[in-house]
C-alpha cells in the first residue's frame, strides 16, 4: 500500500513540474542552463557508469545508476535557495533553469528507458531480439510525440473548458477534485494507449492545465496534496532501505556519493566559469546540484520492473540520497564562504569581472540579468471583486495605481482579463496564489471579502510572505476587529461601525433640518 501511495506521489510530483513548466522560464537562461545541464548530466552519467563497471555491474545497470545520480532534487534546491535568500537573484534563476533542463532530460529518459533492458531477463516484456536499440528508442520517441500531439489537439481545448465549467459552480472541493482527476486520467491514458510512464503522462497533464487561465488555482490546490503524497513516496523509499547494504555495497555507495557531491558540483562550476558567468553563479549552481532526490528514485522505480535496477543498486541510491541531502546544507554554506574569500582576492575577482564584461560586450542577450516574467504584479493587491472590491479597485485606479485582483468568481476574472486588467482566479488564502499575484513586491493588500475566517488566513499568509506590506481589511462585526489587528492588520474597517456612523450622520442631518 505504501508503494501504491508513493506512485500517486510521483504522479502528482510530475504533474506539478508540468504545471509550472513554461518555455519562457527556460529561454530566459538558455545560453548557460541548456548546454550546462547537458554537459553536466553527461559527465555525471559517464562517471556513474564507470563506477558501476568497476565493481562488476552490467553496462545498462550502470547507465541507469549514472542517469539517476545526474539529476538533482528540485525540492532540496529550492529549499537551499530560500534558506540563503537566493531565489529571486540572478544566481538562483540560473540554478532553477538548470534543473528545468534536467527535469526535461528525466522525462525523455523515462520514454527510452525500456530500450536499455535489451540485456535484461528474457521474462521482462521489453523490445528484444532483432530490434535494435536505436529503432526501439525511435519508436518510443514517436509514441511520445503522438501522445503530445493528442494532448495539444484535444487536451489543450477540453481541459481548460472543463476547468472553467467546474469553476463556475463555485465549489472549491469540486475544483480540487477535478484537478486531481485530470492528473490521474491523463497519466492512465498515456500509460495504456501510448505505453508512456504514469509519471510522463502526469507531466503532460500538468502542461495542459498550466495553459488554462485558471492554472494558478489548480496549482494552489494540487500543491498541498502533492507534498503530502511526496512525503509518502520518500517514506516508501525508506521502508525499502536495508542498512546492511552500507556494508555489503560500500564501494558502490561511496562511488555514487563521490559522483554526486564532488564530480557534479566540480563539472558545473567549470561549465559556469567557462561560460564567463560570475563565480557566485558557479558556486550556487554547483552547491545546488550536489545532491539527488525524487527524480533519481523515479528513474530507479521505472527501471526496477524492467530488470535493470537490482535491489543493491536501488539501496545504494537511497543511501546516496540520504547522505547527499543531509550534507547539502553544509556543502552550500562552505561554497558560499569560498565565494566570499574570492571576493577578497583582488586578482581573482578582477579576472572574473573582466570575463563577465567581455561576455556582455560580445553577447546579444542579457537574459540572466533580466528577471523572469512571472506575470504582472501590481503594487496593490485587492482580494475580492464584489461591490466593495469593485469600488475599492476603482478608487485605486483613479489614484494612479493599477490593482491586482484575486477573485473566486471565474466569470469575473475572465472579464477582467479580457479588459487587459491584472486578475487571478482562486482562493487567496493559498500562499502559492498570493506569491503568483506578487505579494512579495506589493506595497498594500486590501481584503474586501466579509468572511472573517478566510480573511484571517489570508492575513497570516500575506504577513509571513511580506512582513513589510500594509494590510487593510474588512470585517462584519466590531467584536472581530481587535483579533484581526492583533493578527497583523494595519487597519480594519467594520461593517457595523460604518453603518452606525452613516446612520448617525444622517440622523444629525435630519435633526439640523428639523431645527430650521
Amino acid at each position: 500500500m505504501a508503494k501504491q501511495l508513493a506512485e500517486i506521489g510521483v504522479i502528482l510530483l510530475m504533474f506539478g513540474v508540468g504545471l509550472h513548466f513554461h518555455i519562457r522560464d527556460l529561454m530566459a537562461v538558455r545560453s548557460i542552463a541548456i548546454p550546462g545541464a547537458l554537459a553536466q548530466s553527461l559527465a555525471a552519467t559517464a562517471c556513474g557508469l564507470l563506477v558501476a563497471l568497476a565493481i562488476g555491474l552490467e553496462w545498462n545497470i550502470g547507465l541507469v545508476l549514472g542517469i539517476a545520480v545526474s539529476v538533482a532534487s528540485t525540492v532540496v534546491l529550492l529549499r537551499a535557495l530560500m534558506d540563503n535568500d537566493l531565489v529571486e537573484t540572478t544566481e538562483g534563476r540560473v540554478a532553477v533553469g538548470w534543473l528545468v533542463v534536467e527535469d526535461i532530460l528525466t522525462v525523455l529518459v523515462l520514454v527510452i528507458l525500456p530500450t536499455l533492458a535489451v540485456n535484461a531477463d528474457a521474462s521482462v516484456d521489453v523490445p528484444q531480439g532483432g530490434r535494435s536499440l536505436v529503432l526501439s528508442a525511435g519508436v518510443a520517441v514517436l509514441k511520445l510525440v503522438a501522445f503530445a500531439e493528442v494532448m495539444i489537439a484535444v487536451g489543450a481545448r477540453f481541459v481548460p473548458w472543463l476547468l472553467l465549467r467546474v469553476a463556475r459552480l463555485r465549489s472549491r472541493e469540486l475544483f480540487t477534485l477535478t484537478v486531481l482527476v485530470i492528473a490521474m486520467a491523463v497519466a492512465t491514458v498515456g500509460y495504456i494507449a501510448f505505453e508512456a510512464s504514469m509519471a510522463l503522462g502526469a507531466f503532460m497533464a500538468g502542461m495542459v492545465v498550466g495553459h488554462s487561465k485558471l492554472s494558478h488555482q489548480a496549482a494552489a490546490d494540487a500543491l498541498p496534496l502533492r507534498d503530502a503524497f511526496a512525503v509518502l513516496f520518500f517514506v516508501a523509499v525508506g521502508m525499502l532501505f536495508d542498512w546492511r547494504l552500507l556494508l555489503e555495497e560500500s564501494l558502490l555507495i561511496a562511488g555514487l556519493v563521490l559522483v554526486t557531491m564532488l564530480v557534479k558540483p566540480f563539472v558545473a562550476l567549470l561549465i559556469v566559469v567557462a561560460g564567463r558567468r560570475s563565480f557566485k553563479t558557479g558556486i550556487v549552481v554547483a552547491a545546488g546540484l550536489g545532491q539527488i532526490g525524487e527524480f533519481s528514485f523515479i528513474v530507479a522505480e521505472a527501471a526496477k520492473p524492467l530488470g535493470i535496477m537490482p535491489d543493491s543498486g536501488y539501496g545504494a541510491l537511497v543511501a546516496c540520497a540520504i547522505i547527499s541531502i543531509g550534507l547539502n546544507p553544509f556543502l552550500f554554506s562552505r561554497l558560499l564562504a569560498l565565494e566570499l574569500w574570492v571576493q577578497r582576492q583582488p586578482r581573482i575577482r578582477g579576472w572574473f569581472e573582466r570575463r563577465i564584461r567581455a561576455r556582455a560586450q560580445t553577447a546579444n542577450e542579457h537574459e540572466v540579468t533580466r528577471p523572469p516574467d512571472a506575470g504582472p504584479a501590481g503594487r496593490v493587491i485587492v482580494v475580492g471583486y464584489g461591490p466593495v472590491g469593485r469600488e475599492v479597485a476603482r478608487r485605486i485606479t483613479e489614484g494612479g495605481l493599477e490593482p491586482f485582483i484575486i477573485e473566486m468568481n471565474a466569470e469575473t476574472v475572465l472579464a477582467l482579463q479580457a479588459e487587459k486588467k491584472h486578475a487571478l482566479f482562486g482562493d487567496a488564502s493559498k500562499a502559492g496564489l498570493l506569491i503568483q499575484a506578487g505579494i512579495k513586491s506589493a506595497s498594500y493588500l486590501v481584503i474586501t471579502i466579509p468572511d472573517t475566517t478566510a480573511s484571517q488566513l489570508i492575513l497570516v499568509n500575506a504577513r509571513a510572505l511580506n512582513p513589510h506590506i500594509r494590510i487593510l481589511m474588512r470585517t462584519r462585526y466590531l467584536s472581530q476587529s481587535a483579533s484581526l489587528q492583533d493578527a497583523g492588520a494595519d487597519a480594519v474597517c467594520c461593517d457595523e461601525a460604518e453603518i452606525a456612523t452613516a446612520l448617525a450622520v444622517l440622523m444629525r442631518a435630519h435633526l439640523r433640518s428639523d431645527a430650521r
